[in-house]
């Protein structure tokens, strides 16, 4: 639980989640004392945060591929290129 958010805005989506993993592995043990129950839960919250702002970023980068007439990918477009 030692990680900040610098650290977390660094983190990998599969380190994220592998934490995440952690994180709901320790709650759901139960025994874990309340006030560090907590902060992992608040710690959870913010890692599904980042892996779902991920995800949603991989699926936009998905949606941008360029397809040419025969349906076939032609390349990529920049997230902020206009539609």
């Amino acid at each position: 639980m030692g990680e900040g958010p610098n650290d977390l805005a660094e983190m990998s989506f599969e380190d994220a989640l592998r934490a995440l993993e952690d994180v709901v592995r320790k709650l759901e043990s139960g025994d874990v004392p309340l006030d560090e129950s907590i902060a992992l839960y608040e710690r959870g919250e913010k890692l599904r945060q980042h892996c779902q702002k991920r995800l949603d970023s991989a699926q936009a980068r998905i949606q941008k591929i360029v397809q040419g007439p025969d349906g076939a990918a032609q390349g990529t477009v920049p997230l902020d290129a206009d539609s």
